[in-house]
């Protein structure tokens, strides 16, 4: 046995070396095959007991994205941005939904959420530079600034540690540095009038709240006029607040509701202010619906308090969601008059969602329609053509003539009363109102951007004369003098603008009730603004007419 055992290595050597050879050319093979067919990598996790066939469709794209993104961090040759990448994809998946399903960064959400929750963290003032300077227009009533004794006219000059005079002042950059967190605090440095030294102040930042009913006053004896720039969660308790005062105090019956360039914001906000429009409980004033939303209805709730007789709705092309649901259900009621140009034409509910990094995602979940049933979203297959909408109404020429207005749904719609309205983008009004032409104009355009600064330069050399004279009278007997025109002309100049005889005898007289509406509006804020600018508004005239029932009753009739 022991000599068997001792021939087996004997001949094991022998065929070693070609055994060897043989499994090393069958590797190469196998390799080169390999090479030119690699693996494929699954991009969703696939649990073992089940096959890819025993999945529904849906579930076969979950995680996809996650798995690309850790490739690409741990595979990819250069650096990369996750966050940047992340965005964009998020941003051009939604860009294939609607124009208005969007992605909201963590950074930009505070901002978002605030315009529509009605405040903002900061230290409560508003400011313009004038000159090279920040200057102090306004300190809102009860801010942390009002209350430390920062007055209109004051020049802020220094920012912490930093001077802010001169060339190089970035009011964005101002504007961020004096917003921040509640509780937090920054110290500014003022120059007052003829005072020689600075002063300091120190605070402290606080909720500053946004107002979204913008103005509230008497067009005339029994007409309330109330601009709303936005439906924000306060709008409905700031509107109540605007009626009381002008019913019970001011004797109002008709009212004058300004949506123009509204774009909207609250649902809840719209209905509630409807309801108190309408008597009655049960009326239906809008409804929502979508593929994975039930219908919803919202109603009259039947507990008005104010019996408001008249009622016009002021609507243009920035009017947009939920100021064409109040819009439609006026018209489709009959209840009141629809004055000004056809609306934005924004028919989708959004529903925002929060990420989990701090983000959030607002995405289109249903359709809302009035009561007639028009759904009045205008087409967005053509996201250029969306985009660029305004352009195509001035270039089609519906801006100035009613009767180039598109009808995007020739589906007939009938009001209470039976008259005829359409959907498929935007309301149109029951009396239409041209564009002001001089809106567009360049040169005026060139000059307007200088009406700030040089209307709060006349505003610190007369202030006390204009709160001798107070803003009713200032409203009817103020004049700008040739004078203060042509001091205007030569300011802007100065600045930057070009000269132009020709054109500046066209737009004198509204560069002139401009600079009236400028002082006004840096004196007694917003309110003195419109007060001016409305007594030449073609849509005020013709609301203001049509409050009397002899004009409005045939106008709504079938």
């Amino acid at each position: 046995m022991n000599s068997e055992h001792s021939m087996i290595p004997k001949k094991f050597n022998i065929w070693l070396p070609l055994l060897l050879s043989l499994v090393l050319v069958t590797g190469m093979w196998i390799g080169s095959k390999m090479k030119n067919n690699p693996p494929t990598v699954a991009a969703i996790e696939i649990p073992k007991s089940n096959a890819s066939e025993d999945l529904p469709p849906s579930a076969l794209g979950q995680g996809k994205l996650e798995e690309l993104i850790r490739y690409i961090e741990a595979k990819y040759v250069d650096d990369v941005n996750k966050d940047f990448l992340v965005k964009e994809a998020i941003d051009n998946i939604l860009n294939q939904l609607d124009p208005h399903s969007n992605y909201i960064s963590a950074g930009q959400l505070k901002e978002v959420n605030g315009q529509l929750d009605g405040s903002f963290d900061g230290i409560g003032i508003e400011f313009l530079v004038v000159d090279d300077t920040v200057m102090v227009v306004a300190a809102f009533d009860g801010g942390p600034a009002q209350k430390a004794g920062i007055l209109p006219g004051d020049k802020i000059v220094q920012l912490q540690d930093s001077l802010i005079v001169g060339g190089n002042i970035d009011a964005t950059g101002v504007l961020e540095r004096l917003k921040g967190t509640k509780g937090s605090k920054v110290t500014i440095g003022v120059r007052r009038g003829q005072l020689k030294n600075l002063l300091h102040f120190t605070l402290e930042r606080d909720k500053i709240p946004v107002h979204s009913v913008e103005v509230a006053y008497m067009l005339d004896a029994q007409t309330g006029y109330l601009k709303i720039n936005r439906f924000s969660s306060n709008t409905f308790e700031e509107f109540m607040k605007a009626l009381e005062d002008m019913v019970d105090n001011q004797g109002m019956k008709h009212i004058v509701l300004d949506l123009r360039g509204n774009p909207g914001g609250y649902l809840q906000e719209a209905t509630n202010i409807l309801s108190q429009l309408f008597s009655g409980k049960d009326k239906l004033l809008v409804y929502t619906e979508g593929n994975n939303a039930a219908r919803s209805e919202y109603k009259t709730t039947g507990r008005n308090f104010y019996d408001i007789k008249h009622i016009a709705v002021l609507t243009d092309e920035g009017s947009a969601s939920a100021s064409e649901i109040i819009a439609g259900a006026i018209q489709d009621w009959d209840r009141g008059v629809i004055i000004g140009r056809r609306t934005f034409g924004k028919g989708l509910v959004q529903e925002q969602y929060p990420l989990r990094d701090g983000s959030a995602i607002r995405l289109t979940v249903a359709r809302y329609y009035t009561p007639s049933g028009r759904c009045i979203q205008k087409p967005y297959e053509s996201r250029e053509n969306y985009d660029s909408d305004f352009v195509a109404r001035i270039n089609s020429g519906e801006l100035y003539d009613k009767s180039k207005i598109a009808i995007g749904d020739t589906t007939r719609y009938f009001t209470k009363a039976g008259r005829v309205v359409y959907g498929g983008g935007g309301i149109v009004p029951d009396v239409f109102i041209p564009l002001d032409s001089m809106e567009l104009n360049p040169y005026f355009i060139e000059l307007r951007q200088h009406v700030p600064a040089f209307a709060f330069r006349y505003l610190e050399k007369n202030r006390q004369k204009l709160e001798d004279i107070g803003l009713e009278d200032y409203v009817h007997d103020f004049k700008i003098s040739d004078q203060l025109s042509r001091d205007f002309l030569k300011y802007a100049i100065k600045h930057g603008s070009s000269r132009n005889d020709p054109q500046w005898r066209k737009i004198k007289s509204d560069i002139a009730l401009e600079i009236k509406a400028g002082i006004a509006r840096h004196m007694w804020s917003e309110k003195g603004y419109l007060m001016v600018m409305n007594g030449k508004d073609a849509s005020i005239k013709e609301a203001q007419k049509l409050m009397k029932a002899e004009h409005l009753a045939p106008l709504l009739a079938k």
